[in-house]
């Protein structure tokens, strides 16, 4: 018997220890998802700060409460879907930011679905 030793096997005698991959562990389809970088504090609410970085997919179907990247009349931006019978809304996650209410002649095209939001801790 040595010193200091246990008889008992380590927890982590068993652990094989290797690389974490990004794309393993977040990115479930990688040749739809896209990397956004927000600006504007429009989705606070949601977790989402200027500077956050967003995995987009765009091989989801948006549903409904889905927060997504969307471009309206050439503007980007990410926005809460709300679908109802045929019209379509878009909330923010801020009460400074009133929703976007889809008027007819408007264009809008839901880029993906965000799927994972990341930024430095505060």
């Amino acid at each position: 018997m040595r010193a200091g030793q246990s008889h008992f096997p380590s927890p982590a005698q068993d652990y094989e220890q290797r690389d974490l991959d990004l794309h393993e562990a977040f990115i479930k389809n990688p040749p739809a998802t896209f990397i956004f970088k927000v600006s504007g504090d429009s989705m606070i609410g949601a977790g989402i700060f200027p500077g956050s970085t967003l995995l987009v997919d765009r091989s989801i179907t948006p549903q409904s409460g889905q927060v997504v990247i969307v471009d309206i009349d050439g503007e980007w931006m990410v926005k809460r879907l709300q679908r109802r019978g045929g019209w379509v809304r878009l909330l923010s996650e801020n009460p400074a930011h009133p929703p976007i209410v889809m008027n007819e002649g408007q264009e809008l095209t839901v880029f993906g679905v965000v799927t994972y939001v990341i930024h430095p801790p505060e």
